[in-house]
C-alpha cells in the first residue's frame, strides 16, 4: 500500500486505500477510467486473493490511526471512515471463509469480470488498442489464476454449485465461440481493431480463446464432476456472512423473510386491480401474457436500444429542474446492447471518474427482436434514468467532496439496488406510468423484487412456507419449489426465470438488497419529512441524498433522516 502520512485523516486513508487497489486490480482500475490499468488483468491466484486481503488489513490497521486525530470527527470523515470500516470488515470476512476458492456464477465471477472489462476499454484511437492487445495477451494467466483458485477449493472440500457450474460450462462455450472452430467472443471483439494492429490482435484474442476453451474444458470434466453432489444452497451461517457483505448490514433473516411475505401481499391486491382494466376478470400474469401478444412492442434491437436511449433523455428533460438538480455530465447517459453470452437481465456500468466514458445501460437481446413496452420501461428508470445512472453518476460528479473510495469502490449493493427500486416507485408516484399496461410492468417487475426476498432468503436458509401461503403451505423451501413460485408470479420466460435463479445461488444475499434497500430509502424520506414537515423539499433532499456517497443500510436510515 503506498505510503499516507501519519497524520492521515479516514478520506485520505480510503483514497490510498483505492490507489493500491487498482495496482492489485487493473479491472477496478479501468471501470475508474485509469489508462495504465488498461492493459492488465487481476490476479485471481489464491496469491492475488490474499494480496487484496493484506490491502484491506494494513487499511483498517491505518483507519484505527486516523479515528484518533483531530478533525476525523468531521462529519465528512466520520461518514467516510464509517463505509470504509463496514465494507472491508464485510470483505474481510467473505475472504477468511474462503469464499473465493469457490465463486462460480452466471453473472459474477472473476471470468465475468474480466470479460466485461473489454466492454468498457477504450478503443478510440491505435494507442488503446494496443493496450487491448496487451490486456488480451494477459487473458491466458488471469484466467489461469482462477482456475488455480477453484482447484484449492476442491482440494479443501469448498464446493460451487452444480447449477451454476453447469450454465457457467454453456456460457464458456458460447464466448469460445461455440464447440466447432467459430471464432470466440475475444476474436469478435478485437475485430474492430484497427489495421496496422490487425494480426497482433487476432493472435491475442485467439490465445484468449484457446484459454477460455481450456477453462471450459477444465470446468466441463473436472470441476462439473466433483460439484455434482454438491448443494446449490449456502445454509444459514453463509448467508448471513453474504447478507453482510451485499447489503451493509447484519439482517434479522426471519423478520426480512416475513417482510418479503407482506410486500407480496400487498403486491398481489394491486396488480389484481390494474390486470383487471387490461383484460377484466383475468389474474395479472394472464394480462401480462395477454400484453405479450397484445400490448405495445418495440420491434428490433437497434430499434428498441434507440427507443430506450429516448426514455433515458426524456426522464431528463422532466425531472432535471424539477425533481432533481443535475450538472451537464451527468444528464449524459447511453443505451447500448449487451454483449452476447451475458446473463438475461439488463444492467447498468457506471462513467470513468473524467466521464470521458460515460454511464450506459445495457439491454441483452439473446437473438430477440421483440420487446413489450410493459416490460421495457420501469426496468430502464431502474437501470438509468433516475435510478442508477443519476446515483451513481452524481457520486462521480461529487468524489471531490466525498473521497475517492465513496465515490467508486465503496458501493454497498443494497444502498444502490434500493435507491434505483426506489426511482421505480418514485417515477409512480410522480405519474410517469400513466396507463394500466405500464402500471401492471412496474407492479410485476417489483413483486419479482419481493419474490427474491421470500425464495432468496427461504431457500438459502431452509425455511417453511406459511401456513396461510397460496403455494405449498407447509412445506420447506428448495430450489426446485423456488423456481416453481418464481415463474408462477413472474411475465418472464422461462429462460430468464432459469437465469435469474442461477444468479441467486450462486451470489447469495444479493438479490433481497433491492426491496430491503427500497425500504430504507423510504423509511429514510420519511423521517426526514416528518422533522422537515411543511418545509421539506424533495428536490433539495433527493440531491443531498444522492450527494453523500455510498451507505450500508445499517448507516442509511440515520443519514436519509438527517438531511
Amino acid at each position: 500500500m503506498p505510503d499516507t502520512p501519519s497524520s492521515a485523516l479516514p478520506r485520505q486513508v480510503a483514497d490510498a486505500y483505492v490507489d493500491a487497489l487498482v495496482e492489485l486490480d487493473p479491472v477496478t482500475g479501468t471501470y475508474l477510467g485509469v489508462r495504465e490499468s488498461h492493459a492488465l488483468l487481476p490476479d485471481y491466484s489464491p496469491a492475488g486473493q490474499e494480496e487484496l486481503a493484506v490491502l484491506a488489513r494494513e487499511t483498517l490497521a491505518r483507519l484505527d490511526e486516523s479515528e484518533r486525530l483531530p478533525g476525523a470527527d468531521a462529519e465528512a470523515e466520520r461518514r467516510c471512515a464509517r463505509l470504509l470500516r463496514e465494507r472491508l470488515t464485510a470483505e474481510l470476512a467473505v475472504h477468511e471463509a474462503d469464499e473465493g476458492l469457490r465463486t462460480v456464477s452466471n453473472i459474477h465471477s472473476p471470468a465475468h469480470s474480466l470479460r466485461m472489462a473489454f466492454t468498457v476499454t477504450p478503443t478510440d484511437t491505435a494507442e488503446d488498442w494496443a493496450a487491448v492487445a496487451e490486456r488480451l495477451r494477459a487473458v491466458p494467466a488471469s484466467l489461469d489464476g482462477y482456475r488455480r483458485s477453484l482447484a484449492l477449493g476442491l482440494e479443501r472440500g469448498l464446493l460451487g454449485g452444480p447449477r451454476a457450474t453447469a450454465t457457467f460450462v454453456e456460457q464458456l462455450t458460447e464466448w469460445a465461440g461455440g464447440d466447432g472452430a467459430g471464432r470466440g467472443w475475444f476474436e469478435e471483439f478485437a475485430a474492430a481493431g484497427p489495421p496496422e494492429l490487425r494480426t497482433e490482435l487476432d493472435t491475442a484474442a485467439r490465445g484468449a480463446t484457446a484459454a477460455v476453451r481450456e477453462l471450459r474444458d477444465w470446468m466441463r470434466d473436472v470441476y462439473a464432476p466433483a460439484v455434482k453432489d454438491a448443494p446449490d444452497t449456502v445454509g444459514r451461517e453463509r448467508y448471513a456472512r453474504w447478507a453482510r457483505f451485499h447489503n451493509g448490514t447484519d439482517l434479522d433473516l426471519d423478520e426480512a423473510y416475513a417482510y418479503g411475505w407482506e410486500e407480496y401481499h400487498r403486491l398481489l391486491g394491486e396488480m389484481r386491480k390494474e390486470a383487471d382494466k387490461i383484460l377484466p376478470g383475468s389474474d395479472p400474469w394472464e394480462a401480462l401474457a395477454h400484453l405479450d401478444e397484445h400490448g405495445r412492442h418495440i420491434e428490433g434491437a437497434e430499434e428498441t436500444r434507440a427507443w430506450l436511449q429516448n426514455l433515458m433523455d426524456e426522464a431528463i428533460e422532466a425531472l432535471d429542474g424539477t425533481h432533481f438538480e443535475l450538472a451537464e455530465r451527468v444528464r449524459r447517459v447511453e443505451s447500448r446492447i449487451a454483449p452476447p453470452g451475458s446473463a438475461a437481465a439488463p444492467y447498468y456500468t457506471g462513467p470513468s471518474e473524467d466521464f470521458s466514458r460515460p454511464g450506459r445501460t445495457w439491454l441483452p437481446v439473446d437473438g430477440e427482436t421483440r420487446f413489450p413496452v410493459y416490460d421495457l420501461v420501469s426496468t430502464w428508470y431502474h437501470e438509468g434514468v433516475p435510478g442508477h445512472h443519476l446515483q451513481i453518476a452524481q457520486w462521480v460528479h461529487v468524489a471531490d467532496q466525498l473521497s475517492r473510495y465513496q465515490a467508486t469502490v465503496g458501493q454497498v449493493s443494497a444502498n444502490a439496488e434500493g435507491w434505483a427500486l426506489y426511482a421505480e416507485r418514485l417515477m409512480d408516484e410522480l405519474g410517469f406510468l400513466p396507463d394500466p399496461e405500464r402500471r401492471l410492468g412496474y407492479l410485476d417487475a417489483q413483486m419479482m423484487r419481493a419474490c427474491r426476498v421470500i425464495i432468496d432468503i427461504g431457500m438459502h436458509v431452509g425455511l417453511d412456507i406459511p401456513a396461510d401461503s397460496p403455494f405449498h403451505p407447509g412445506e420447506r423451501w428448495t430450489p426446485e419449489l423456488a423456481q416453481e413460485f418464481f415463474q408462477r408470479h413472474s411475465s418472464r420466460p422461462a429462460a430468464v426465470v432459469e437465469s435469474e435463479m442461477i444468479r441467486y445461488l450462486s451470489m447469495p444475499g444479493q438479490a433481497i438488497g433491492y426491496k430491503l434497500g427500497e425500504r430504507a430509502w423510504l423509511l429514510g424520506r420519511e423521517r426526514a419529512r416528518a422533522a422537515h414537515g411543511d418545509a421539506f423539499d424533495a428536490k433539495k433532499w433527493h440531491m443531498a441524498a444522492l450527494s453523500q456517497g455510498s451507505l450500508g443500510l445499517d448507516d442509511l436510515v440515520d443519514e436519509l433522516s438527517r438531511l
